[in-house]
C-alpha cells in the first residue's frame, strides 16, 4: 500500500456510522446515571501562546534535503522534567541532525530550559551535559537508581541514549556503563515501568521499523515524485525491555520477557489492565495489531490485543496507530485507551467494559467524526478545565507538503484537537474555542503537559517537525483541583505505577502515575480536577510495593507530597 492508498482507505463501516449519528455524540456508556456529578457547560477559556515571553528558541532539525528519509517525518518529542526538585517543571526538547554528508542540515543538540518560576525559562544546555547531537526522537522520563533525581532516556535512531541527574544541575550519558551500548535501532516511544514490582524502575523501549540510509525504498504519491514510505514497506522490529538490575546497570530481558513479536511502535504507555496491581503494556502500531502485552507477575508477559479488543478497529483493520493513552474517562475506576490514527481513519476510544474487553465508542461519537480528517500523533487524557472529568487532547500534523494536492479535504498543517468530557460518555469538540494561539495550524507531533507556574492548571507543550515548539498557558478559572506528587520509599522513587483514588461524596477518581505516549512525557505529578468542591473526603493510595496510604479530609487547591508509608511530607498553595 502507497500513501496515497493508505490515505484513500477509508472503512464502509465508518462512513455508516456517521451517517447513523449524524456526527454527534451518542455514547451511552456511563457509570453512573445523569446527577450532580456531570460537569458544568463549558465556559470561555483560552490558551495563550507564551513561547517567546518564556524565551524558548528551538527548531527542530529533520535533516531533511529531499531524499523524504522516513524519520523525518516522524519525530519531534518534548518532556517536562523537574530536573533540580525545586517543584516547577522544566523543559527538555528533542532533536534530530544531518544526514551524513549533509550535516548543514542540522548540528543542533537536545535542549533543556530551566524554569525561572516567573513564566520565563533559561537555556541552561550548555552547563546541563546535555548538548548531544543524535537523530533523537523521543524522551523518558524516571528515576531509575532512587536517588531522588530524575533522569533521562533519549530514544534514537541508531543509538539511545541514557543520562544520569547529577543532581547538581548536570547529567552525565552513562549509556555504556549501564549497559544499554550497542543497539542499534529504529527506536520511538519509551516508558519507565517497575514491570517485577523490585522498586526500581525499568524500560520498554517501542521500535519501528529495520530501516536505514540504505535499505531506503522510494515510494511516490503522485507517480512522479518520492514521498515518504508506509511503514508497510519495511520489516517491523519488536519492541525491547530493560530490566533494572541495580547498581546503575540494566540488562536485555526482551526474549525472557516474552516480547518478540514484530511491532512497528510508535506510541507506547503503561496501564493495569485487569486491576491485579501488576503494570501492563501497551504499544499502539503503524499498520500492525496494537499490542497489550499482560504482566504475569514472573517476569513474562502474554499478548492478548486481539482478545481485548484493540488490536483492530471495528471492521477488523490494523489501523495505523500514533499516540496512546490510557486513563478512567468515565469515573468507572477502570483505565480506558485513547489511540491516535492516521487521516481517514478516525482515532479510536476503546471503553474499558470490565471483563477483559474494550469496545471502540469513537465510531458513534464525535471523536470519530471529527478526527476521521485529522492525522493525530500525541494524544492524552488531561483534565484541562479542572471539572473531575478527564478530556482528550490530540497533537495533529500531516507528514506529506503536497497531500492537499491528492486530498483537498485533508490539510498539511492542521489544528489540534481538544475533546471535553461531558460526562456519561460524551466528549465535544472544543479545540475551536480555545483561543486562535490554541486552534492554529502545525505540524505536531509529541506533546505534553505541566503546570508551570503552580496554578493548578495543565498548560500545554507542542513540539512540531522541522520547526519551533509552542508552550501554552492554560490561564484557568473558577475551578478547584488537587496536585499529587508521589516519593516512594519501598516503591520506585517517582511512584511510577501507583494507583490513587480520590472520593468525594458518592463519586470516585482514578489515575495511575505512568508515562509514555507519542516520543513525550508528562510532570509526574498526578492532577484531579475537583470542579466546585473545595475538599475531598479521601485520597487512597496504592503503591507498586503493595502498601496502601489513606488520606482523609484533604483541602483543595494544593500540591501535596505523599511519601509512601508516611503521609503528607510537604504541601503548597496554588498561586492564582
Amino acid at each position: 500500500m502507497n500513501l496515497f492508498e493508505r490515505a484513500m482507505n477509508v472503512p464502509v463501516v465508518l462512513v455508516l456510522a456517521f451517517l447513523f449519528a449524524g456526527g454527534a455524540s451518542t455514547t451511552k456508556r456511563s457509570a453512573k446515571p445523569a446527577s450532580s456529578n456531570a460537569p458544568p457547560a463549558a465556559s470561555p477559556l483560552h490558551f495563550a501562546d507564551i513561547t517567546q515571553s518564556a524565551g524558548i528558541r528551538f527548531v527542530h532539525t529533520n535533516g531533511a534535503f529531499g531524499k523524504k528519509y522516513l524519520p523525518e517525518a516522524l519525530g519531534p518529542g518534548c518532556a517536562f522534567i523537574d530536573y533540580d526538585n525545586d517543584g516547577y517543571p522544566d523543559i527538555l526538547l528533542v532533536n534530530g541532525q544531518g544526514w551524513p554528508g549533509h550535516e548543514t542540515a542540522g548540528r543542533n543538540t537536545l535542549k533543556l530550559y530551566h524554569n525561572n518560576r516567573d513564566g520565563s525559562f533559561t537555556d541552561v544546555t550548555a552547563k546541563s551535559g546535555l548538548g548531544l547531537i543524535l537523530y533523537g526522537m523521543g524522551a523518558a522520563i524516571g528515576d531509575y537508581d532512587n536517588d531522588g533525581f530524575d533522569d533521562i532516556f533519549i530514544t534514537a535512531l541508531g543509538q539511545s541514549h541514557l543520562f544520569h541527574n547529577n543532581g547538581n544541575g548536570t547529567f552525565t550519558d552513562v549509556t555504556k556503563s549501564a549497559g544499554l551500548w550497542g543497539i542499534q535501532e529504529f527506536s520511538t516511544s519509551a516508558a519507565w515501568v517497575d514491570y517485577d514490582r523490585d522498586g526500581k524502575l525499568d524500560l520498554v523501549v517501542g521500535n519501528y521499523v529495520d530501516w536505514t540510509p540504505q535499505k531506503d525504498i522510494v515510494c511516490s504519491l503522485d507517480g512522479t515524485h518520492k514521498s515518504y514510505c508506509t511503514p508497510e514497506s519495511y520489516a517491523g522490529v519488536p519492541p525491547r525491555l530493560w530490566h533494572n538490575a541495580g547498581n546503575g546497570k540494566f540488562e536485555d530481558a526482551t526474549k525472557k520477557a516474552g516480547l518478540t513479536d514484530s511491532a512497528k511502535t510508535l506510541g507506547v504507555t503503561i496501564f493495569d489492565y485487569n486491576n491485579d496491581g501488576w503494570p501492563d503494556l501497551l504499544l499502539a502500531n503503524d499498520t500492525q495489531p496494537n499490542k497489550l502485552y499482560v504482566n504475569n507477575r514472573n517476569g513474562t508477559f502474554t499478548e492478548k490485543g486481539v482478545q481485548a479488543g484493540i488490536a483492530f478497529s471495528e471492521d477488523g483493520i490494523a489501523r495505523a496507530g500514533m499516540g496512546i493513552d490510557a486513563g478512567d474517562y468515565d469515573h468507572s475506576g477502570k483505565p480506558s485507551i485513547v489511540i491516535s490514527n492516521f487521516a481517514n481513519q478516525m482515532m479510536a476510544l476503546y471503553h474499558n467494559e470490565g471483563n477483559g474487553l474494550f469496545v471502540d465508542e469513537a465510531p458513534r461519537s464525535e471523536i470519530g467524526h471529527a478526527s476521521l480528517l485529522t492525522l493525530g500523533f500525541s494524544c492524552f487524557f488531561v483534565d484541562y478545565d479542572l471539572d473531575g472529568w478527564p478530556d482528550i487532547f490530540v497533537a495533529n500534523g500531516h507528514i506529506e507538503d503536497d497531500i492537499e494536492k491528492i486530498q483537498q479535504r485533508i490539510k498539511y498543517r492542521q489544528p489540534p484537537h481538544l475533546f471535553k468530557n461531558l460526562g456519561q460518555g460524551r466528549f465535544e469538540e472544543v479545540a475551536a474555542r480555545m483561543g486562535p494561539a490554541f486552534n492554529a495550524p502545525r505540524l505536531a507531533r509529541g506533546a505534553a503537559y505541566a503546570d508551570i507556574n503552580n496554578d493548578g492548571y495543565p498548560d500545554l507543550l507542542i513540539a512540531t517537525n522541522g520547526g519551533a515548539p509552542v508552550l501554552l498557558r492554560n490561564p484557568g478559572g473558577s475551578n478547584h483541583g488537587l496536585r499529587i506528587k508521589l516519593i516512594g520509599t519501598k516503591s520506585n522513587r517517582d511512584g511510577i505505577g501507583a494507583v490513587v483514588r480520590l472520593k468525594k461524596g458518592g463519586d470516585t477518581q482514578y489515575q495511575m502515575l505512568h508515562g509514555g505516549g507519542y516520543l513525550s512525557q508528562n510532570e509526574l505529578v498526578l492532577t484531579f480536577g475537583l470542579g466546585q468542591a473545595t475538599s475531598v473526603d479521601s485520597v487512597d493510595i496504592e503503591w507498586p510495593s503493595g502498601q496502601r496510604d489513606h488520606l482523609a479530609n484533604v483541602g483543595a487547591d494544593q500540591l501535596i507530597a505523599v511519601e509512601e508509608g508516611r503521609g503528607i511530607s510537604s504541601s503548597r498553595k496554588f498561586t492564582r
